[in-house]
Order: structure tokens, then C-alpha cells, then sequence
């Protein structure tokens, strides 16, 4: 595995690299890059909807050449301390904060002279900013601002209601570890319920669709592939991170003490029970057209320290499973790209409103619903059912999108090219 650039970059080129590298995460590297995926793919709905005549500009009044008011430079200032309290603070403490980069963000931990320095640059620059811009008789004017204009704002809105809504779901699925450590478990960068995410992303949307006057429908359908393609690329960075989010036990493979992988025999029988213990597994060999490691993975260096030693191993990140579990991250980013392709070739056939925004919460239940059939999760006591968390919001998904689609009558059809 590759919890960060660091070792990413050693397993490209062979050679040692050097250890600040080990501030960037192969996770965060790879939600980044799905969220960029999703403003590209929302942009490009957004423009084609507006062409369509679907989505109409929003009125907005803007002020022009007035000097930096006083609430701006405080705003710059605040900011620029922040930025340089926490970064000049990273030099020189690569090792306590290159494991754990989300942790020491939110600590109280920084280099105070470094974010003087910051709250000086970043004032001045919003103070000589507005002075250039400065005019003899200051205006105010209206300008048009179309929705897919607003994407670097809808995504940031997506992104703090998602994490925040990740982060609760995933404290009430895992109540007894939560009350344990409340703050670690809220500041750690593992640990996120995607569901809990989409829900409060959905309801921060509607928020910010009224506020702006955006259609709420349309702004589901063109979130709609770009969600898929966001839960996709991220399950990547949970994959190639091991941040724990797997499968249950495959015990057709162990680990050697290498941290390599090789298939369990009947003498590893007794070892196999003891790793295993009372937790759910299965055995499960790959057929042989597939790699082992496609149905039983062992994550070696993974980033939550999961497993035993390997032996020889130095650095910071030397855990392996000691037996191999079903990659469901793997399974996940290889499906959710797929179904974001098939979304892709059907956004211009699924001209009703809702009908994509059905279609997604349909094929995301469903998707979901069966890959919890192998992961490790806690299950809930119904009497006569044991679900997970992920299951009963799953068919909550579902059902939601079939009645979406037979019973949502307010569909509108394309509309001609408005001129």
C-alpha cells in the first residue's frame, strides 16, 4: 500500500525519498482528484441545462471601486494567520505531524511568528488589491451569474456538508469507539460514512439551491453522475491508502512475514482460527483467469496500522493483515466508474426532472446493498433482521428513486435551444 507520496514515489522509482514527501496522502491525493472530477462533470451539466433554457442567470448586485473595507482586512488577516501559524509550524516537526497531517490541522499545534507573518502578508495583499481596483467615483452595478458559474461554490458546500455528515453517521454507526475518543475520531482523515455524507450534502444543496434560486431538481440530476464518479475515485483512496475500509476475512490467503501474500494450506489451519478468532469470514479461492489478490488482499503498510509486524520493515506504516480479506473497495471504484459511465451515455435520454437523480440513488442502493454482504460493519438488532447502518439507508436509496420515478409527475422535457 501507499499511505502517502513517500512511499508512493519509493514504489515507483526503487530509491528512498525524502521524508517531507510523506506529508501528502495517497487518500487525500485521490479525493482531491474526485472532487475535481465532480466540478468538471457538474460544470459541463450545468452549462448544457442552461443551453437547453432549463437553468435561468441569477441578478446580482456588485459593488466596484471601493477601498478594502475594515471587515475585509480583519477576514485577509485571520486567514493569513491561520495559513502561516500552521504551515511555518510544520518545518521542522516532519515526523509528529507527517502520520497524522488532519490531526495537527485541527490541534493547537503551529509556529505563532509564522502566522504574524501570515495575517501581515495576506492583509496587505487584500489591502493593495482593493487599491488597485480603487476608483475616483466608486459603482454599482448588476451582472448575470449563470449556475455552472457558481461550481467552485457548490462543490465547497458539497464537501464541508458531506464530511460533516460522514463524520456523524460514522459516530453513531461506531458509538463505543466514538465516546472513547470523541476529538481523534472527528479529526482523523479515516473513518467516514459516505450515505451520511450524501444525505447532508443533499440537504446543504437544497439550502444553497433556494438561496441562489437554482432549480433543486436540476441541480440533483447534474449532481447526480458526478457523485458516482466522486464515490468511485475515492474508494480508490481508500483502497491504495488500506485505511480499513475492507472486507471480511478470505482465509484462502495469509501473509507470509514479509508482508507478502501466498494461499493458506491445512497447516495453517490452527493459525488461521486464531487470527480470525469469532469474526465473520469465508474461503474463497480466486478462480484462475483473476489475480489473488483481486478476492483475498492483505494490505500490507496500510495507513491504520492494521495487523501484525512485517518483519524487516522500518519506517512508519509496517502493519499487514495476517490474513488476506475481499478488497470491497476495489470492487466499489471499479463499479461506481462503471456506473457513472452508463450515467454519462444516458443523461440526454433522461429528460423527466428527477429521473437521473432516481436512477443514481436506484444503482447507488443497490451497489451498496450487496457489497455489505462481504464488508465488516455493525450490525443493528432488529428481532427477526441484523442489517448495517449501510443496508437500511441502502433501501431507503432505492425505494426513495423507484417513487421518485413513478410518482414525481412534475417532470419537465428538454426545452428548445433558448436564443
Amino acid at each position: 500500500m501507499y499511505p502517502d507520496f513517500k512511499y508512493l514515489l519509493q514504489a515507483i522509482f526503487g530509491t528512498e525519498m525524502p521524508e517531507w514527501l510523506s506529508l501528502f496522502k495517497t487518500f487525500g491525493f485521490l479525493v482531491a482528484l474526485a472532487f475535481l472530477g465532480a466540478a468538471w462533470v457538474m460544470s459541463s451539466e450545468l452549462k448544457r441545462k442552461t443551453k437547453l433554457g432549463l437553468l435561468q442567470p441569477q441578478i446580482r448586485t456588485m459593488e466596484v471601486g471601493f477601498p478594502a473595507t475594515k471587515g475585509e482586512l480583519i477576514a485577509s488577516a485571520i486567514t493569513g494567520f491561520l495559513i502561516g501559524f500552521k504551515i511555518v509550524g510544520i518545518f521542522g516537526h516532519f515526523a509528529e505531524v507527517s502520520p497524522d497531517p488532519m490531526g495537527y490541522l485541527f490541534s493547537l499545534n503551529g509556529n505563532f511568528l509564522g502566522g504574524l507573518a501570515g495575517a501581515a502578508l495576506m492583509g496587505y495583499s487584500r489591502y493593495y488589491e482593493k487599491k488597485k481596483q480603487q476608483l475616483p467615483e466608486p459603482v454599482t452595478k448588476q451582472v448575470q451569474v449563470y449556475p455552472h458559474e457558481l461550481i467552485t461554490e457548490i462543490v465547497v458546500v458539497a464537501a464541508v456538508a458531506g464530511l460533516v455528515g460522514a463524520k456523524v453517521f460514522n459516530a453513531l454507526e461506531t458509538w463505543d469507539d466514538f465516546i472513547k475518543n470523541p476529538i481523534e475520531s472527528l479529526t482523523s482523515s479515516s473513518g467516514l460514512t459516505f450515505l451520511g455524507g450524501l444525505i447532508m450534502a443533499t440537504i446543504a444543496f437544497y439550502y444553497y439551491a433556494r438561496k441562489h434560486k437554482i432549480p433543486f431538481d436540476h441541480l440533483c440530476d447534474t449532481a447526480a453522475p458526478a457523485i458516482m464518479l466522486a464515490y468511485g475515485l475515492g474508494r480508490l483512496g481508500c483502497h491504495f491508502s488500506g485505511d480499513g475500509d475492507w472486507g471480511i476475512f478470505n482465509s484462502a490467503y495469509i501473509s507470509n512475514p514479509d508482508g507478502t501474500l501466498r494461499a493458506a494450506s491445512l497447516a495453517d489451519a490452527d493459525f488461521v482460527k486464531h487470527m480470525i478468532g469469532q469474526t465473520p469470514a469465508a474461503f474463497v479461492p480466486a478462480p484462475s483467469w483473476l489475480p489473488n489478490w483481486l478476492v483475498g488482499f492483505n494490505y500490507p503498510h496500510n495507513v491504520g496500522h492494521e495487523g501484525m509486524m512485517i518483519q524487516g520493515c522500518v519506517g512508519e506504516y509496517c502493519s499487514v493483515l495476517p490474513v488476506s480479506v475481499f478488497p470491497t473497495s476495489i470492487y466499489e471504484a471499479i463499479t461506481c466508474v462503471s456506473l457513472f459511465g452508463v450515467m454519462w451515455l444516458l443523461r440526454k435520454r433522461l429528460t423527466g426532472t428527477l429521473q437521473m437523480f432516481s436512477v443514481y440513488l436506484i444503482m447507488a442502493g443497490v451497489e451498496r446493498f450487496f457489497v455489505e454482504l462481504i464488508r465488516v460493519n455493525t450490525k443493528y438488532d432488529l428481532g427477526f433482521i441484523k442489517p448495517t447502518q449501510a443496508e437500511l439507508l441502502s433501501v431507503g436509496l432505492v425505494i426513495t428513486g423507484i417513487l421518485l420515478l413513478l410518482f414525481y409527475k412534475d417532470k419537465t422535457r428538454t426545452a428548445p435551444p433558448t436564443v
